[in-house]
């Protein structure tokens, strides 16, 4: 009987949550029989041992309320999501800046925003997803904050695919070598998705966790 009962609370432990629940409460009952018939069938002269059984009948019923409540759990869980995709959705229409390492063309047009130390000039390209260059400009930045658009076409003037493209964005050391200098992307965004449990914003083609997101604003013209 402890054999019985240890292979079910084990195989119950180790498969979904539903199934488990559903093949925990067969062999519980089915314990339970087998119980009932040694206890009936049993040798006088050889009682069986009432703690034993006692501590098989309490393992089963903890591996089954701990299934029951990681079922809850999971329950709540989605009810959360729920809620942050419903609260989410407010944000769609409206113009997103994110942290990300690529920009969304959208409508033919994207915007990265970085920070420069000191005025002088600064190089911005954008990359293809093998890895080619695309586009590149030039700014002329001044301290602080700066906003640079690409319009979408590449160097050869070809008009490129709404989506999301790999950006740089570098200045100079005063030793006049480069430098990488942080920026965000601005774009609309267009929707919020659900993957691996993890809630995201959509930008166009882009996709990013809302943690990334740096501030949110009505749409221009909204």
């Amino acid at each position: 009987m402890a054999i019985a009962a240890t292979t079910a609370a084990t195989a119950a432990a180790s498969t979904p949550s539903g199934s488990a629940l559903s093949s925990l409460s067969g062999n519980f009952q089915n314990f339970l029989t087998l119980l009932m018939t040694q206890l009936k069938n049993q040798d006088p002269t050889s009682p069986l041992d009432t703690n034993q059984f006692t501590s098989q009948l309490v393992q089963f019923s903890s591996v089954e309320q701990q299934i029951a409540t990681n079922k809850s759990l999971g329950q709540l869980i989605d009810l959360t999501q729920g809620g942050q995709m419903l609260q989410s959705s407010a944000m769609v229409g409206r113009q997103v800046e994110v942290a990300s390492s690529q920009l969304s063309l959208q409508d033919g047009s994207a915007r990265v925003r970085f920070t420069a130390a000191a005025d002088g000039p600064v190089s911005v390209a954008v990359y293809g997803a093998s890895g080619a260059k695309l586009a590149d400009g030039l700014v002329q930045a001044h301290a602080g904050s700066n906003d640079w658009t690409w319009n979408g076409r590449n160097g050869s003037g070809a008009l490129m695919r709404d989506g999301a493209y790999t950006v740089a964005v570098s200045g100079s050391n005063p030793d006049g070598s480069s430098k990488a200098l942080p920026f965000t992307v601005l774009g609309t965004a267009t929707g919020v998705s659900q993957a691996s449990g993890a809630i995201r914003l959509q930008v166009g083609g882009l996709a990013v966790n809302f943690g990334d997101v740096k501030s949110v604003a009505d749409a221009p013209g909204r």
